[in-house]
């Protein structure tokens, strides 16, 4: 198992049929302009868990400082192929941008998830020690799209 930030085309690409397990609303060629356009304006940045050369889990994260957060890491996504669950995959990949985010001096890591996603709240909560501080509330200027947060 190796877990290692991912940069290239072809690693980002390879990588969507994970991602497309929690953001089933993206087509590919939707993702692909959409990360490459994270990447370029907002610092995003994107690893992943490889297995025999394979993506099992792959997480997209941003550096943010706000006046609520102070200098933090938020995680985008981070979704485990549904094949290789529970193994521990979703651990590495969050100790992974945890890692990468105290040595650049970010102090805390946040991130959202969806009030239907019990199981991955019980993991944020029972295995990696994260707490509930806030709800995330939305509004959208066009038809509003199903997204799984």
């Amino acid at each position: 198992m190796e877990v290692r930030e991912i940069h290239t085309m072809e690693e980002i690409r390879q990588a969507y049929p994970v991602m497309k397990q929690l953001r089933s609303h993206l087509l590919e060629d939707e993702y692909i302009e959409l990360v490459q356009e994270a990447m370029d304006k907002d610092m995003y940045h994107m690893a992943a868990v490889f297995i025999e050369g394979e993506i099992s889990a792959v997480t997209g994260f941003k550096p943010m400082i706000t006046l609520y957060y102070g200098r933090f890491v938020w995680v985008c996504d981070l979704v485990t192929d549904e094949r290789t669950r529970s193994q521990g995959h979703g651990g590495k990949l969050l100790s992974f941008v945890e890692e990468w985010a105290k040595l650049r001096g970010y102090e805390d890591i946040a991130l959202s998830s969806g009030l239907q996603r019990e199981k991955a709240h019980r993991f944020y909560e029972n295995k990696m020690n994260y707490k509930k501080v806030s709800y995330v509330f939305k509004t959208a200027w066009k038809q509003e799209k199903k997204h799984g947060s």
